[in-house]
């Protein structure tokens, strides 16, 4: 309920618009309708890789690889971070890297605590959605190194294809831009489309990362707009 409260929401679910964040403009909080329609999405039509076996060919691979020697991150020498949640989830969620009050876990600290309000908003909890960022570790500048971030984008989309989730929530800049070419303003307020090698599709939201909604809370209504979006996208 703090989180609800938080994004001024009166109500989980509703036929008609609600004053959500009374001190916002109206048009902030009116109800979406999402597009169902996923032929105009904005994602890339083909995200194999350019050469077969360049990573890891299962998701159970691909995780044991993700925070092993062979890792991008591991000449670093510092403690990689697994993605968590069962890898067969129909919501996965793409952050960029772990938090600085917390290098040891994914979106732990005050970032964390947010989180983990946002999912209970939905339903939802960690046990039942697979937690995953673009970085093992977290860099010594917060934020990813721009000589990685193609191959870290690269591995992403990857990751993404064998898990072939339902639904996917895209964090942040980083991970949108890996996902959807595109920053989260950019982004954000439609449903979008992850097509995969097997001609099935993920359907795919960016949000705000919790760390932006902690520097700017009036955010957290259009958070809670993209979470609706997220949870409504697909029966």
């Amino acid at each position: 309920m703090e989180w609800w409260r938080d994004a001024g929401v009166d109500v989980l679910v509703g036929d008609e618009p609600f004053d959500w964040l009374s001190p916002e403009p109206a048009e902030l909080v009116t109800a979406l309708a999402p597009e169902r329609d996923l032929s105009g999405a904005t994602a890339p039509a083909d995200h194999s890789l350019p050469a077969a076996g360049t990573l890891p060919a299962t998701i159970a691979e691909l995780l044991e690889w993700r925070i092993g020697p062979a890792a991008p991150e591991a000449s670093w020498n510092i403690s990689l971070v697994p993605a968590t949640g069962p890898a067969g989830a129909d919501l996965m969620i793409l952050i960029d890297c772990p938090e600085r009050d917390s290098c040891d876990s994914l979106l732990g600290g005050a970032a964390g605590r947010l989180f983990d309000r946002m999912l209970a908003a939905i339903g939802r909890s960690r046990a039942d959605v697979h937690l995953a960022s673009m970085c093992a570790a977290r860099p010594s500048a917060g934020r990813l190194p721009r000589e990685m971030e193609s191959r870290l984008a690269e591995i992403a989309r990857h990751h993404v294809t064998l898990a072939a989730p339902k639904r996917l929530l895209v964090m942040g800049d980083a991970a949108s831009r890996a996902i959807l070419s595109a920053n989260v303003l950019q982004a954000r307020g439609r449903l979008h489309a992850f097509n995969h090698k097997n001609d099935s599709q993920s359907e795919v939201v960016a949000s705000f990362h919790p760390r932006m909604l902690l520097e700017r809370p009036v955010l957290k209504a259009e958070a809670w707009r993209d979470l609706q979006m997220l949870m409504g996208g697909s029966k």
